[in-house]
């Protein structure tokens, strides 16, 4: 199985409006509510793709209650989620129909206790033993010490298990120095871990920051991986029209995958992107268009990258 981690689990919202406007009333035209965070959108589209996922982190309150009572009735994920306290943040995406653009609203999240914590490390030891890699995704609740990751990290190497870091900022810092199997920040957080806003040679010096491989998203551009074997990129042929939410996690799934299944660098690539795009196709964050995904296969294109110390 394939596990994953969402420290920050969210009841994701998404309304969708004719035309957003500040300071107006609105009258919005659907209402889709799903389990989110960013673990959470992976496992899905992991289940989609015929692999088994299991996913932990926390949950707690109402908004919890409504997260596992939705994973249980939409997805095959298997729910190892650890309750706490507080309550389950929400996030709310909100659809422009007119424009496409999605404005985003994200909660903070429970605080969590050093005891649920505790708790959290003794889950995710015993998951750790039937895992064949495992996804470490999103930002931290409250309460949680922002080495969380590298802690994570150094304990799924420990047993053996591939790592796949996503997250941002000063959690990303610390877990790249655990050196992850992967580590997948998108362009902004490529620019603010490295200082160079150039992908290849940003990507480059991620990479000697501890990630035995760096893949760098790129939005309509793409993806760049760089790897001790070589670098390569590939997007897609098109720009696609939608909501990107969850667009970055469908392509860590498409990179998990492609490693368990043993696929080439370039393999994996065409797959992350091909998810990826597909999903700015869909209704909602942890879901892709089927179609798209399957047509893009045939149509994207991987070029090699120069060599590079």
């Amino acid at each position: 199985m394939i596990l994953t981690v969402t420290l920050n689990a969210a009841l994701d919202v998404t309304y969708r409006v004719p035309r957003l406007q500040p300071h107006t009333t609105h009258r919005v035209t659907e209402v889709v509510e799903r389990p989110g965070g960013k673990g959470l959108n992976v496992a899905r589209v992991l289940t989609a793709l015929g692999h088994r996922a299991v996913a932990t982190g926390f949950v707690g309150g109402g908004t919890g209650d409504a997260v596992r009572a939705l994973l249980a009735q939409e997805t095959a994920v298997t729910d190892a989620l650890v309750p706490v306290g507080g309550a389950t943040r929400r996030t709310v995406a909100v659809v422009d129909e007119s424009t496409g653009d999605t404005t985003q609203l994200n909660e903070p999240g429970p605080t969590v206790t050093p005891a649920e914590w505790d708790t959290f490390m003794a889950t995710y030891r015993e998951l750790l033993a039937d895992a064949r890699a495992v996804a470490l995704c999103g930002t931290l609740p409250p309460g949680v010490p922002v080495d969380v990751y590298a802690r994570l990290t150094r304990a799924a190497r420990t047993a053996g298990v591939p790592v796949l870091l996503d997250t941002s900022g000063e959690p990303l810092r610390r877990g790249m120095a655990a050196r992850p199997d992967l580590a997948k920040p998108n362009a902004d957080e490529l620019a603010a871990l490295t200082g160079s806003t150039e992908p290849l040679r940003a990507a480059r010096d991620a990479r000697r920051r501890g990630a035995h491989t760096v893949a760098a998203s790129l939005g309509a551009d793409g993806m760049l991986v760089v790897t001790s074997d070589g670098a390569w990129q590939a997007a897609p042929p098109r720009r696609f029209a939608g909501n990107p939410t969850g667009a970055g996690d469908s392509a860590v799934a498409g990179l998990l995958s492609g490693l368990v299944e043993g696929l080439s660098w370039p393999a994996r690539l065409v797959r992350a992107v091909a998810l990826s795009a597909a999903t700015v196709r869909a209704p909602a964050a942890g879901e892709f268009d089927r179609g798209t995904y399957e047509d893009l296969l045939g149509e994207i294109r991987v070029t090699e990258q120069p060599a590079g110390v």
